[in-house]
């Protein structure tokens, strides 16, 4: 092959690589998908919930497709000081997979640990709201509320869902929910249901934001009214 020829040939050759390689990433990292932080509390007494968890979290993904893309992050904290975050993904499979890999261990609440990491997720990119699943408060009302306030001046609502009847953990989650500009709602540990429909609407307003939850409420979400009524009248962008 002449020169020129071979020349022409290797630079398509760089094109067609570099034109794949950003397309690659923009598949694998999509700045405009919804993106959703799901931290939950792997301790010993949250087994059940987990699993109730693993059950339902396709249909996350599920309630969006005719939204946009919705992309989620898995972090946890249970054991002595142990805290993990997977990588972002619109992959329901490979979040499942993810979430059977864990096993609930014995240890105290780290929401503060939790709220510092959608803190530093949001400066590397821009996430639309945080979903907490616990069941009990261990930490400092007062450091957890800071961080709490932070993100709702970041635009990033905090939705927890809280497992149970604790009344001291009641008020500190309702706390978090209000200083974020999130939303605060309890579910009884045997309601698989209810816990769906709970993640369910947070993915519709991580995706579309205010109007998407609202039309998932029409479409007869209890739950999703209740959180509208939270909600600020413009949501926080």
């Amino acid at each position: 092959m002449p020169k020129d020829q071979l020349t022409r040939s290797n630079s398509l050759s760089v094109q067609d690589f570099l034109k794949k390689s950003d397309e690659l990433a923009a598949h694998t990292n999509n700045k405009n998908a919804g993106r959703l932080l799901f931290a939950m509390d792997a301790t010993a007494s949250r087994e059940h919930a987990w699993d109730m968890a693993c059950q339902i979290q396709a249909d996350m993904f599920m309630s969006t497709e005719e939204i946009g893309n919705l992309e989620i992050s898995l972090c946890y904290y249970r054991g002595y000081n142990e805290f993990k975050s997977f990588d972002w993904s619109s992959n329901a499979s490979k979040l499942r997979e993810q979430m059977l890999q864990v096993r609930c261990s014995p240890g105290h609440t780290q929401i503060k640990r939790t709220l510092e990491h959608a803190i530093d997720s949001c400066v590397k990119q821009k996430i639309k709201a945080v979903v907490l699943v616990s069941d009990c408060f261990e930490e400092s009302i007062d450091q957890v509320g800071m961080l709490a306030g932070k993100l709702g001046m970041l635009g990033v609502p905090v939705f927890v869902f809280h497992e149970g009847h604790d009344s001291a953990a009641k008020n500190a989650f309702q706390h978090i929910a209000q200083l974020s500009h999130g939303a605060y709602c309890a579910f009884d540990h045997n309601s698989v249901a209810q816990l769906k429909e709970l993640l369910c609407a947070v993915a519709a307003f991580a995706v579309g934001g205010f109007d998407a939850l609202e039309k998932h409420s029409q479409q007869g979400s209890s739950i999703a009214r209740s959180i509208i009524k939270q909600l600020p009248k413009q949501a926080p962008k």
